[in-house]
C-alpha cells in the first residue's frame, strides 16, 4: 500500500479537485477467491454499487465500487481499510 506522503499528496489533490460530497469510484484487483471478494465488499456500505468483471483467465476479479464520499479523508480511510487484505490492488 501506499505510504503516508502518498496519501497526504493524494488527499491535497483530492480537495482541489473536488466539491463535497462526491460519488467516488474505486478500482480494485483481486485473486478470484470469494472470501476476500467479500471482505472488499464488506468495507462498504449497502448503498454503495458494487460490480465485478471476471479476468479472461479466471485468475482474477476486477471490482469496481462507487460510494457518496463526504471528504478526502473519508477516501483515504477507506483505502487504508483495504491495507492487509492479501493479494488486492487498488487502481
Amino acid at each position: 500500500m501506499i505510504n503516508d506522503e502518498q496519501f497526504e499528496k493524494f488527499r491535497e489533490q483530492l480537495n482541489k479537485e473536488k466539491d463535497w460530497p462526491i460519488v467516488y469510484m474505486f478500482k480494485f484487483i483481486i485473486p478470484a477467491d470469494n472470501r476476500k471478494i467479500a471482505l472488499v465488499e464488506s468495507k462498504f456500505s449497502d448503498e454503495a454499487t458494487i460490480s465485478q468483471k471476471e479476468s479472461s483467465n479466471g485468475k482474477y476479479i476486477s471490482i469496481t465500487i462507487k460510494e457518496v464520499m463526504l471528504s478526502a479523508d473519508s477516501i483515504i480511510e477507506k483505502y487504508k481499510e483495504m491495507d492487509g487484505i492479501e493479494g488486492l490492488m487498488a487502481i
